[in-house]
């Protein structure tokens, strides 16, 4: 029998789950505000994996994801321990806002500090109870300020490993992406574990599509980790090495003309930018050959707001 996870001051016995509260901060009201977390300790040896979501707290598909794989994984099947923190932005996830309430960027806040900004805070808990005690993490965002992403992973697909991960999970789009700093990307690999971003759907709506390739992709994952039997293997995802945004060059309504997913060329119309009575229209067009893999679903759009975002294929140039 494997030896117990001490996590937050608790242990979890092999073969158990068991749910964690971590102290995050206190309400002006006396309450106190805890990192949620569900930890799976499986019987036999394995990888420690991480799950989290809702880093943006109106990023709400990820939680969703979260919730319907913890329903499919048993910890007495199970080979490793998976650790799920369904809600990291407690604060904003409760008031359906994208950051905290001194308004700082939790995932440009890693790895954070046990005396600094609230943001700060809650990543130094998360990867001190969690991303240090991991091998490989799935971070789980959709679209933000109305955009929609088509299911995607983004990694570094540099690295031998995480590329085979990416390949598993399955998404139709795998993206070599650069890290940015503060982010928990970032920070998770100079921890030493591989992270793997996912990006799917818009903030504040549940999809379906992107909830079904989330939960399929987690579950390949940790499939290909060893950590489950295996899993039927998905579509090849396209990999793509580039990617950028096409911009609107006038203010005014927009009326797209293509969806995510389309395959575009070079200078293929995108949509038009007109005014309320439809004059004085300006024609969106594609900058590059590619696949749109996220779109503003904004309805009013002005000079350099982003339209469409294309990624090129592995192998593709641009026109």
């Amino acid at each position: 029998m494997r030896e117990s996870f001490a996590i937050g001051g608790v242990r979890v016995r092999a073969g158990q789950a068991k749910g964690v509260e971590l102290p995050i901060a206190r309400l002006v009201t006396g309450g106190d505000v805890s990192l949620p977390v569900r930890v799976l300790h499986g019987r036999e040896e394995g990888p420690v994996v991480w799950i989290d979501a809702a880093i943006h707290g109106d990023e709400v598909v990820g939680v969703e994801v979260i919730r319907q794989v913890l329903a499919q994984v048993s910890p007495e099947r199970l080979r490793g321990t998976l650790i799920a923190v369904p809600v990291v932005n407690v604060l904003g996830f409760l008031n359906g806002d994208r950051y905290l309430p001194d308004r700082r960027d939790l995932n440009r806040s890693f790895p954070g500090s046990a005396r600094g900004s609230l943001a700060s805070r809650i990543a130094h808990l998360l990867m001190t109870e969690v991303v240090a005690r991991c091998d490989v993490g799935i971070d789980l965002h959709t679209g933000s300020d109305r955009r929609d992403n088509l299911p995607q992973i983004r990694a570094d697909l540099d690295d031998p490993e995480t590329r085979r991960l990416a390949a598993a999970f399955g998404a139709p789009v795998m993206l070599h992406a650069k890290l940015r700093d503060g982010s928990l990307r970032q920070a998770a690999r100079e921890a030493g574990a591989i992270a793997l971003l996912y990006e799917a759907g818009e903030a504040l709506r549940l999809e379906q599509e992107p909830i079904e390739v989330g939960v399929a992709g987690v579950l390949r994952v940790l499939a290909a980790l060893g950590m489950l039997d295996d899993d039927e293997a998905a579509d090849a995802s396209i990999e793509c090495r580039a990617s950028g945004w096409v911009r609107a060059r006038g203010t005014g309504i927009l009326h797209l003309d293509v969806e995510l997913g389309d395959r575009v060329e070079s200078g293929a119309r995108l949509g038009r930018v007109a005014d309320a009575l439809g004059t004085g229209g300006r024609i969106v067009r594609a900058d590059r050959a590619g696949i749109v893999i996220g779109l503003t679903r904004a309805p009013i759009v002005h000079a350099g707001d982003a339209v469409a975002h294309l990624a090129e294929p592995e192998g593709s140039s641009t026109g």
